[in-house]
């Protein structure tokens, strides 16, 4: 399991009332490494946040780990 699968699911379990739904899938084409987060229905709102806030300061934070390993990640709420 890699560090930033790891990292993501930290966040997003912090942040969610049902931490078991939890889910995150990697997937990696042409270098870039995406990975797909899946919460709970009931959860959504608090990993999106307002306006979007929350996921892109998960976003952000997952772009310095990556550039930090000399990757390329992304990630996507499905």
């Amino acid at each position: 399991m890699s560090t930033m699968k790891e990292l993501i699911e930290y966040m997003a379990k912090s942040l969610v009332n049902n931490p078991d739904a939890v889910v995150v899938h990697e997937v990696e084409k042409a270098g870039t490494v995406t990975y797909r987060l899946s919460v709970a229905p009931d959860d959504m709102g608090r990993i999106i946040g307002k306006q979007g806030r929350v996921v892109n300061a998960m976003r952000i934070l997952l772009r310095v780990a990556a550039t930090k390993d000399g990757r390329r990640a992304t990630l996507e709420i499905v």
